[in-house]
């Protein structure tokens, strides 16, 4: 074998495992679910957020508030704290919480706290700067009836390469006049994850 076809062979392997070891991207839908670490993840977040809010929707203190006032009820979403042993995102669950709320038509939704200080900041603007015919009142916010809170908590079994991931939300809507509980729900989700014995 000739020197000059031992670099060429040399330079095609070389090639071959620089292709190999390049960076490549595929656009997903966002509604495949594809999990790569077992983490929890988007699609967890909205089918979780969903489900939840179905079950909360769909139980005896709904009608019963509709029943005394003949109104749709006002719902904030409060803290939703991550107890989890990872990072999670309350954030993205939150919003889609109040997505699956106001998507349901069963409700109305309140904005949050930091969500009502701009609007409050814009309608001090409009008090200075808008013609009278468009200019919003202050004082005639809605008030909640009802706050949502709750939280994300994980137990992890893990052996060897194998590991059992067990996620439980728990939620609860709290009455805003008398801090009475009027639905408690939870949602549960276990993967199973095991790790490749080697890691290139």
């Amino acid at each position: 074998m000739n020197i000059p076809r031992i670099i060429l062979m040399l330079l095609t392997l070389c090639a071959l495992a620089l292709a190999g070891c390049s960076t490549k991207v595929e656009r997903l839908d966002v509604s495949e679910v594809r999990d790569l670490s077992g983490r929890w993840n988007d699609i967890d977040s909205r089918q979780v957020a969903e489900a939840m809010v179905q079950d909360c929707l769909n139980r005896p203190w709904l009608t019963r508030y509709i029943t005394r006032t003949g109104q749709t009820p006002d719902i904030i979403v409060g803290a939703i704290r991550n107890r989890s042993t990872e990072h999670i995102s309350t954030e993205t669950f939150t919003k889609d919480l109040e997505r699956a709320l106001i998507n349901s038509g069963k409700a109305n939704f309140v904005a949050s706290a930091e969500e009502r200080l701009s609007v409050r900041e814009e309608r001090l603007d409009q008090d200075l700067n808008a013609s009278p015919e468009t200019r919003k009142a202050p004082g005639m916010e809605a008030g909640a009836d009802y706050m949502l809170i709750g939280s994300i908590n994980s137990i992890v079994d893990k052996e060897g390469r194998e590991q059992v991931i067990y996620y439980q939300t728990n939620l609860e809507l709290v009455d805003m006049a008398d801090n009475r509980k009027v639905w408690i729900g939870d949602k549960k989700i276990k993967k199973y994850v095991e790790r490749p014995k080697f890691k290139w």
